[in-house]
């Protein structure tokens, strides 16, 4: 690869690299700000079961 080749690239490259960070920027605040995709179930509120604290430790 000839000497113009190899600045040509590194042109290249140095002209993708702030599109390919405002790519990524961008996909992550449309991924925040677009509607929930979760296919989690309604459930509600849940109580707790779990074992209440000794009253020794106190």
């Amino acid at each position: 690869m000839s000497s113009s080749g190899k600045s040509r690239q590194i042109l290249q490259s140095i002209r993708n690299i702030p599109q390919q960070v405002m790519n990524y920027i961008s996909e992550a605040v449309s991924r925040i700000f677009s509607p929930r995709d979760d296919d989690y179930p309604a459930t509600g509120v849940q109580p707790f079961e779990g074992d209440p604290p000794d009253k020794n430790n106190d």
